[in-house]
């Protein structure tokens, strides 16, 4: 499962759901960047994954040969969500990386490639994370081994649950990405630096 650049093979897992309280409601993954939308952003950035799944309500619009599906219940949060997007992987042929990226980082495009260099640099490793210069690590920008990951999960009830929680004590690496690769939207003076609308 390698793309003729070399690029290890991987699948992804894309939080697109969340309530967006900060933003009176207003659906993220729907704000837009140069007339693209944050989704489309992200799944753009995972363009070279063999599988992509959105987890995100049902009447977000997805491209055909990205799957879909829903935390359970709605709005559970995103261990939740990405624990509902390793069910659906797991009917896909089996990649050894899954990558987990939430849809509101609207510079992840700048940090996926540094996730997939270090994956091929040393395949070995259990995982990666990224972590801009502020030092804070981004679990929301991450690339694991698969079976670490699906380990990690597994027979875990995730509904309200902190990713943290499930990965905090798994021995990721820090992949140093720039600031505004992991920076998030998560307040109107967020969508304002970053030229949403």
């Amino acid at each position: 499962m390698h793309d003729p650049g070399g690029s290890p093979g991987f699948h992804a897992v894309v939080l697109a759901g969340g309530r967006s309280s900060r933003l009176g409601g207003r659906p993220k993954a729907r704000l837009r960047q140069g007339g693209r939308t944050l989704l489309e952003l992200t799944l753009d950035a995972v363009r070279e994954a063999a599988g992509v799944v959105v987890v995100g309500p049902p009447d977000l619009a997805v491209p055909e040969g990205v799957l879909r599906t829903r935390e359970d219940p709605p709005f559970s949060g995103p261990a939740a969500g990405i624990a509902a997007g390793l069910r659906l992987l797991d009917g896909l042929p089996r990649a050894d990386w899954t990558m987990t990226l939430a849809c509101d980082m609207p510079g992840v495009a700048r940090a996926v490639p540094r996730l997939l260099d270090a994956a091929r640099e040393d395949p070995d490793a259990a995982g990666y994370v990224c972590v801009p210069p502020d030092g804070r690590r981004q679990p929301l920008a991450a690339l694991c081994r698969s079976d670490v990951l699906h380990g990690a999960y597994a027979g875990r009830d995730a509904t309200d649950r902190s990713v943290s929680s499930f990965v905090r004590d798994l021995p990721l690496r820090d992949v140093t990405v720039p600031q505004d690769a992991t920076a998030d939207v998560d307040t109107w003076d967020d969508v304002q630096r970053h030229h949403l609308t």
